[in-house]
């Protein structure tokens, strides 16, 4: 699939299932709205193997919020981004909690993103020790 369908896939899942009814112009429409926002708007026509490690990483944000989920489950949603399309990547997801539409857990190792939480905890051996 292209990144455009790979974005668009859950929005058409939900609704032909009937999860969540919308017109595929508006799915189309918010898919390519997605892509904007991670900065990969002139890949959208791209297949996974014709994008970097990074854009294809962009391209799975995008899709996980498609349907704009309660809670977004990340892990180490910046490692594959230099540091300018990591820090839009955070400035997104920061904006996405704070507009109060989903909540963000996340795994990382990257201590700007770390430093934008509202909350952190720490796993050491398995177990929490912050």
């Amino acid at each position: 699939l292209t990144a455009l369908e790979n974005v668009a896939l859950p929005g058409l899942i939900a609704d032909r299932e009937g999860w969540k009814p919308v017109a595929q112009a508006v799915i189309l429409a918010r898919a390519r709205d997605l892509l904007a926002a991670v900065g990969i708007a002139d890949r959208a026509n791209h297949r996974p193997g014709q994008m970097s490690g990074g854009e294809a990483q962009r391209a799975a944000v995008a899709r996980a919020l498609m349907n704009e989920p309660a809670l977004l489950l990340a892990d180490e949603p910046t490692g594959n981004l230099d540091r300018e399309a990591a820090g839009a990547l955070m400035d997104l997801m920061a904006g996405i909690v704070r507009g109060g539409r989903s909540a963000l857990l996340v795994a990382t190792h990257n201590p700007d993103l770390v430093a934008r939480a509202d909350r952190v905890l720490q796993l050491s051996g398995g177990e929490i020790v912050s």
